[in-house]
């Protein structure tokens, strides 16, 4: 007994030194794991953690004021294989059937397929590419596949869904529909009516769940979302697709033509202010042009001659003269300051009234109007301006609006140049759109609106916001002399400068420009913008129009009316003439003389002999096409307007199903 009474404190001992080497052993182990290899482990932990995931919203779309897409959302699915959802028989029994299935999808060799799924079985991977940038229809196909049918668990199939972007015109009017962007410095860049509207198009993300299955690479815990994802509001705009493409293309034309750097066109309702189309034209480094740039919205720069009709417009209205007051033009040169005004004609014009001076847009004589009546009250003439807000930003909701500059008297630069520079458009500056509001109030009766680039926002069948007309001035001037403003604004283009663009047959009024830039950084850097600004047609005017055109070859030409002028006419031409409208008859008994002169040349020509090609010069396209096919002639019509060319000459015999080509002008 002493014996065991002697041993049992010893196995006491072993018992409690074992207990705390135990413990001891725990405590090394846990701040092993917190301080040593907890790193590992909770990385480990990370690999296979389970988070919310984001799931856009449908973005909404952006419509025309005719119904038209401008953009939309489209869906795109990539599509992956979890090469272990599926049990070993079901992969076996469907694999090849599947193989078949995706070959004929995919377009690859059934072969190929097969074995690259077996590959990833044997590799267990969890997360093969199948198929990147399927379309809806092709992804509800895809899923009706052998082993896809079963599902995410049995079939292993993972979809991840992404919506592009599409803009159905193309390039077509691509700044003001805009964009909403992030940069590579994770900067948010908005643009045009996307990037404006953006709160209304987005609509509201949803949420889903989903696992970490292998590195950076996810899968949905189940096919339905946490957190379903509402969709976007759609946009309608002002723009309508049939004027747009006109002017998009007028614009093209004439960019190429003369070689220039850049230009912009907007058309816009008189009465409403809705901007109907908007181009935007930048020559790129290989020849092309393209939309790079809201020169429309964003480029401020000296307006030059088209600034004439506001300092017309201050002289009429404070009676300091009047359309007939007379003034010399100093055989072409004025100094003021040391400094010469001159006029486009060498020698100048004489003695001309005012109204004259502005139909030529004579240089000298709208700065004597300005100049000697406000040369001792400057603040005068400028505060008029100002009056009418031409200092402020129209306001528009498109991002990127240029800033006006209207120099001031009180301010520390105005020397005794500035009046007499402002007077014909030189010292200031104004955007392209700022310049068209003022001459769409001149049309609109004096009623200053401002630009309207949406009508509305829908969700679904129902109108949520609706942007009615806002009035910027409800009236810039008196109608005595809004009346006199429209008189001369007709005649440049009867018998100013505008004249080349003069046709009896269809109305419109509106001003020339053609101003220096960078005149005062040497001769090399000198360059000219080339512009016409005015409205159609002149009586009872529906439509408003700027083109400005930077940067022309000045061998082939640049004065506004030869280069932009052809521009604001095959608008204008083609609005009228093309557009499907409905057509009120009134007057039946009238006699239009130039009807009567097209439709006898057509008789005259219809009553020839029909086996010979007859002279169809100066005939009009239409007339010329219905009597070619009459005479079972094939005809291609290039251009619009009347016959300037014809391939097959007249006189010469009639072959069956012989092709002619009619270039018209």
């Amino acid at each position: 007994m002493k014996t065991e009474d002697k041993a049992t404190p010893y196995r006491l001992y072993l018992v409690i030194a074992a207990l705390l080497i135990v413990a001891f052993s725990v405590i090394v182990r846990m701040v092993n794991l917190q301080f040593v290899e907890g790193e590992k482990y909770r990385l480990l932990a990370k690999e296979w953690s389970i988070k919310s995931q984001v799931i856009k919203a449908k973005k909404g779309n952006v419509y025309s004021s005719d119904g038209s897409l401008l953009a939309t959302s489209i869906p795109k699915y990539d599509v992956r294989f979890d090469a272990m959802a599926s049990s070993k028989r079901d992969f076996n029994e469907f694999v090849s059937s599947l193989s078949d299935s995706l070959a004929s999808l995919l377009g690859k060799p059934s072969h190929e397929i097969e074995q690259n799924l077996r590959k990833a079985r044997i590799h267990k991977n969890r997360y093969k590419l199948i198929a990147r940038n399927l379309s809806h229809s092709d992804w509800l196909r895809l899923k009706k596949f052998p082993l896809f049918s079963l599902g995410a668990y049995r079939g292993g199939v993972i979809t991840e869904v992404k919506t592009v972007r599409e803009r159905p015109m193309g390039d077509i009017a691509q700044r003001v529909i805009g964009y909403e962007r992030v940069n590579q410095d994770q900067t948010l860049q908005r643009v045009g009516i996307e990037g404006a509207f953006h709160e209304d198009l987005n609509g509201v993300d949803g949420r889903k769940i989903v696992q970490k299955i292998a590195k950076n690479q996810y899968k949905p815990i189940s096919d339905k979302n946490s957190i379903e994802p509402k969709d976007g509001a759609d946009v309608v705009a002002t723009i309508d697709v049939y004027i747009q493409d006109i002017a998009h293309h007028a614009l093209l034309k004439q960019l190429q033509h003369y070689n220039a750097d850049h230009g912009c066109v907007v058309v816009m309702e008189t009465k409403t202010g809705d901007v109907k189309a908007i181009s935007n034209l930048k020559r790129g480094s290989e020849g092309g042009y393209h939309e790079s740039y809201n020169y429309a919205i964003s480029e401020s720069h000296e307006p030059g001659s088209t600034f004439k009709l506001l300092s017309l417009m201050n002289v009429l209205e404070d009676k300091v003269a009047d359309t007939g007051t007379v003034y010399s033009t100093h055989n072409g040169e004025l100094v003021i300051y040391g400094r010469k005004v001159r006029d486009s004609k060498e020698g100048g014009y004489g003695e001309i009234s005012l109204a004259r001076g502005f139909e030529l847009s004579s240089n000298t004589v709208i700065v004597q109007a300005v100049y000697d009546n406000y040369k001792h009250n400057p603040a005068r003439f400028v505060d008029r301006l100002n009056a009418i807000k031409l200092n402020q930003k129209l306001g528009i909701p498109l991002a990127g609006e240029g800033i006006p500059r209207i120099p001031h008297p009180t301010d520390s630069n105005w020397s005794g140049l500035s009046l007499p520079w402002m007077a014909y458009g030189y010292g200031l500056s104004m955007t392209p759109l700022q310049t068209l509001t003022v001459y769409n109030a001149i049309a609109n009766n004096g009623v200053m609106v401002k630009p309207q680039f949406v009508k509305e926002v829908r969700e679904l069948d129902e109108v949520v916001k609706s942007f009615d007309d806002e009035i910027i001035h409800p009236k810039i001037c008196s109608q005595g002399t809004i009346d006199k403003l429209k008189a001369v604004l007709e005649n440049v283009v009867k018998r100013g400068t505008g004249s080349k663009l003069y046709s009896e047959h269809f109305s419109m009024a509106g001003k020339t420009g053609t101003a220096q830039v960078n005149y005062g950084q040497g001769k090399d850097n000198l360059y000219y913008a080339s512009s016409f600004v005015g409205y159609f047609p002149a009586d009872e005017p529906k439509y408003s129009c700027i083109v400005v055109i930077h940067k022309p070859d000045k061998t082939t030409g640049y004065y506004g009316a030869d280069v932009a002028g052809p521009v604001f006419l095959k608008i204008a031409q083609k609005i009228f003439t093309e557009s499907p409208k409905k057509v009120e008859v009134k007057k039946l008994q009238e006699s239009f003389e130039f009807l009567e002169k097209n439709y006898n040349a057509y008789h005259v020509q219809s009553m020839n002999n029909n086996h010979i090609i007859p002279n169809l010069m100066g005939m009009s396209g239409m007339d010329a096409l219905a009597l070619l096919e009459n005479l079972g002639l094939k005809v291609v019509l290039k251009g619009v307007g009347k016959v300037k060319k014809q391939s097959v000459q007249a006189g010469q015999k009639i072959n069956k199903n012989q092709e002619i080509v009619l270039e018209l002008s």
